[in-house]
């Protein structure tokens, strides 16, 4: 283990913390979500559950495919002090992202529910959690344009060392939903009590607030990536072309975990009725809150590591990748010690819930907390290969574990044994250590060790 010093590590804290606090906000956006919908009981509670699940694949493709992908370049052009190059990754992350919010919309408004019936095969409330999740997802469709507009602004907002004003915003985006959900979920202050669909309208209003500010701020400060609206269709071709084939590595990736997340979801779900499904979506909801570590190792790798390797200074990243693996060990320690304590909101978050689900919930969230000193460590290998661009090994550890390991041992363990829903996660994240081993052996090949300013210059 290779600590670096502890000026580097305040450094890698500066930019990881604002970051893990604008996660916190918008996961207990979710928490708020989850705490006022519970009140409805288990079935609603279930049915926005798994529309959640589903919109999950689609933010994890727009924010660990779409926008990561060309936060790698932004990072580096950063670091590089090329204007240029970080306004035609912007448009790159914008036209992309909108384009893909549009289709996701179209999908959500036409017919979700084939799809939606597939989390909950074989749970015994499977048609009262559907007709509620149907309800939800078809007027949460509308988030999906502000959404990917705030995302790509903040992401590369990130990427170019402002972390505060996404945090800023986060925090206004999270006041309005949850002043919207206390009024349209219950009927407060004289609105008609919608229940699930007026906790899917708190949500618009806050994203398309949360977009109309993040647009006015970058209209107004000029950040080094900011375009035009009329410039946003200028590209250059060439480094789309770059963008995307570092995309199509890191969607194989991304999207082999996601898949793979689901599906096992959908078989944690079969394993009894509504208790189920809303007490791992309640452990989710908890564990969420210190998952947020994960969102402050990239963006802090990014921005450091991403920085030097624009620069040119390859053996300063080399020295920096030892620091960053062993610090994130140690932080990882830490948030596994917070995980443990953060069982003791269940009780009174979840109240309204059944004792079933309450139990469920906190098997999930001790269970977590124990992987999160090897999560941290392998969120930050990926982070180290990628902050390079080297988005091969990501495709190739997620493959490799949840094709051959993953899904088939779900499916074996929920076929052939009779464990339950928390035991069955458990024994399933052991594959993890697979993934650990791959990504070190892969990693000193150094394969990450590039300067993409210098293959893609303006």
């Amino acid at each position: 283990m290779k600590l670096g010093p502890s000026s580097f590590y305040k450094k890698a804290l500066s930019l990881a913390l604002p970051v893990m606090a604008q996660m916190l906000i918008q996961n207990m956006v979710s928490l708020i979500d989850n705490f006022m919908v519970a009140g409805l009981g288990d079935i609603k509670m279930s049915g926005v559950n798994i529309a959640g699940q589903i919109n999950f694949i689609f933010l994890v493709f727009i924010n660990n495919a779409m926008c990561a992908s060309g936060g790698i370049f932004m990072s580096q052009y950063n670091g590089a002090r090329d204007k240029g190059g970080m306004q035609q990754v912007f448009r790159y992350k914008l036209l992309v992202c909108v384009f893909s919010g549009i289709l996701y919309m179209v999908f959500c408004l036409i017919n979700p529910g084939p799809v939606l019936a597939l989390m909950v095969q074989g749970n015994s409330a499977h048609s009262l959690i559907l007709e509620q999740a149907v309800r939800y997802e078809r007027i949460i469709a509308w988030t999906w344009i502000p959404m990917t507009i705030s995302t790509v602004i903040a992401s590369s907002l990130r990427e170019t060392g402002k972390v505060r004003i996404p945090l800023i915003i986060s925090v206004i985006a999270t006041l309005v939903n949850t002043a919207g959900n206390y009024i349209l979920i219950y009927g407060n202050f004289g609105a008609p009590r919608l229940e699930v669909a007026g906790a899917a309208l708190a949500t618009i209003l806050a994203r398309f607030i949360e977009m109309l500010v993040f647009i006015f701020y970058i209209n107004k400060v000029k950040p080094d990536f900011y375009s035009r609206l009329r410039d946003i269709f200028h590209v250059r071709l060439q480094l789309f072309r770059a963008i995307l084939s570092k995309s199509g590595l890191i969607l194989v990736s991304e999207m082999a975990w996601i898949l793979s997340e689901t599906v096992t979801t959908a078989l944690y779900n079969s394993r009894g009725g509504a208790e189920i499904v809303s007490g791992m979506a309640a452990g989710f909801a908890i564990a969420n809150l210190f998952f947020i570590s994960f969102s402050g190792i990239f963006t802090a790798t990014g921005v450091l590591m991403g920085g030097a390797l624009g620069a040119g200074n390859l053996k300063e990243a080399r020295t920096q990748k030892g620091w960053i693996l062993s610090g994130t060990f140690i932080y990882g320690i830490f948030f596994a010690i917070a995980g443990c304590a953060s069982v003791l909101l269940i009780p009174f978050v979840f109240a309204n819930l059944s004792q079933a689900s309450r139990s469920v919930a906190q098997g999930l969230v001790f269970t977590a907390s124990a992987y999160m000193p090897l999560w941290c460590y392998i969120n930050a290998q990926f982070a180290v290969s990628r902050t390079g661009g080297d988005a091969m090994m990501g495709a190739l550890v997620d493959l490799i574990t949840n094709a051959f390991i993953v899904v088939p041992g779900m499916f074996a363990m929920t076929y052939f044994t009779p464990l339950g829903p928390v035991a069955l996660y458990a024994v399933i994240k052991l594959s993890d250590f697979v993934k650990l081993t791959i990504a070190s052996l892969w990693l000193r090949k150094e394969r990450w060790l590039k300067n993409l300013t210098a293959e893609n210059a303006f």
